[in-house]
């Protein structure tokens, strides 16, 4: 065999077993205990093994812009209008570069396979996605990486962008995205986008339902074309903060109409816990929407990451397992087999986001695996643990070592 990981710890099997995963060809041929073959080893020393962590929303084109633009200050703040006045300045290389830069964090916090979102529009054209696609082909051997091209700023309102998007999904993007919320006609790029998505076969990922109040969402026109369309399992809706504002009956009502049609929810909590509730003084809504509550009601449902170092979310290291970890803070997420919801949404349930095949750890898969410094998931969330290996197809990409303890030696 290429490679045997031994005295691996599974992370949907019982705490106390340890078995080996026999590796050949860049895939899994043989888990079990005591493995009698011969090959290299990776001894896990009883440590947390699953599928490579999945990032489903990230805007890698956007990463790192705190070194061109500074945060804004004050409240009233509006990041989006605020880093598209540098759009036209911006280079492929410069985008490939801060890319670059976030793509190494993510693969070294264990992260396998990504779906990064890719503005394209007159302003920037396509510079961001050329970078984007290079870094795509030159990091293979780290990630799978997905381009989900989609109009940021508008697309009824800004001609030329239709043109560009279709652009992008002849260059290859398997997913076209919406942000409905900066155009003249919110519902108008809504169905623009579903028409997009069937003529070229591709899967829909929205950023949706950001606002103050819960008064209008898109998600139902969402929901109404999904069926229309036939798209159940195909559709996905970042953010939704405004399901944060709405009361529990109500927002299970709509989660079990979600679940039914086949609509994923990616809830991003680093950027709506930081842009939500900012035109109050006091008593500020958290803005987070509670993804465990709508797993509970038949959603499939993400954590993911967002925004990294931008004016939109000025921190961020692109660990899965911290934002996690934060998703379960801020909804006062406890109990055991919730924080293991909460693994499975950086893991299982976001490989179902991206429909994905062969993924986690089985026979017949294809060996991207993580080791994770825990003993089980609910533990790697609650204590935010890191992962110290990842392989990709069998192939070890990535390795911290443990922090140790230097005692005295007297």
């Amino acid at each position: 065999m290429d490679l045997i990981v031994r005295r691996a710890r599974l992370a949907d099997g019982p705490s106390d077993q340890h078995l080996d995963i026999g590796i050949d060809g860049g895939r899994i041929v043989a888990i079990e205990p005591n493995l009698a073959a011969e090959g290299a080893t990776y001894d896990a020393a009883g440590r947390l093994i699953c599928g490579g962590l999945v990032e489903t929303h990230i805007h890698l084109d956007k990463a790192h812009l705190l070194d061109r633009r500074p945060a804004l200050a004050g409240r009233n703040i509006n990041p989006v209008p605020y880093t598209s006045a540098i759009k036209a300045e911006i280079s492929t290389a410069d985008v490939y570069a801060r890319a670059e830069r976030a793509l190494q964090e993510c693969i070294l916090r264990g992260t396998t396979h990504i779906r990064t979102q890719v503005e394209v529009d007159p302003l920037i054209g396509m510079r961001g996605f050329d970078a984007i696609e290079r870094l795509a082909a030159e990091y293979r051997w780290a990630v799978d990486l997905q381009v989900c091209v989609f109009p940021q700023d508008g697309l009824t309102n800004l001609r030329g962008t239709q043109e560009l998007l279709v652009e992008g999904l002849r260059r290859g993007a398997r997913v076209i995205g919406a942000a409905p919320r900066y155009d003249t006609d919110g519902s108008e790029q809504i169905r623009r986008i579903f028409k997009l998505a069937r003529e070229f076969d591709t899967d829909i990922d929205m950023h949706l339902d950001v606002g103050p109040s819960a008064e209008h969402l898109d998600v139902r026109l969402v929901i109404e074309l999904t069926e229309q369309y036939h798209l159940g399992g195909r559709v996905t809706v970042g953010h939704m903060a405004k399901l944060s504002l709405l009361p529990p009956d109500e927002l299970a009502q709509l989660a079990r109409r979600l679940g039914d049609v086949g609509v994923s929810v990616t809830v991003l909590p680093a950027t709506d816990l930081f842009l939500m509730g900012r035109n109050h003084d006091h008593a500020v809504p958290r803005g987070v929407a509670d993804a465990n509550f709508l797993l509970g009601h038949g959603v499939n449902c993400s954590l993911s990451t967002n925004n990294v170092m931008n004016p939109s979310t000025p921190y961020g290291d692109c660990s899965l397992i911290r934002l996690a970890n934060l998703h379960a803070n801020i909804l006062q997420v406890s109990l055991p087999h919730d924080l293991c919801d909460c693994f499975h949404m950086i893991t299982t349930r976001s490989a179902r986001i991206l429909n994905l095949t062969g993924y986690g750890v089985a026979v017949g898969h294809s060996a991207d695996l993580v080791v994770i410094d825990a003993a089980s998931p609910d533990r790697a969330v609650a204590e935010i643990r890191h992962p110290i290996a990842a392989f990709k197809r069998g192939r070890q990409t990535m390795s911290w070592e443990p922090a140790t303890l230097l005692r005295p030696s007297s």
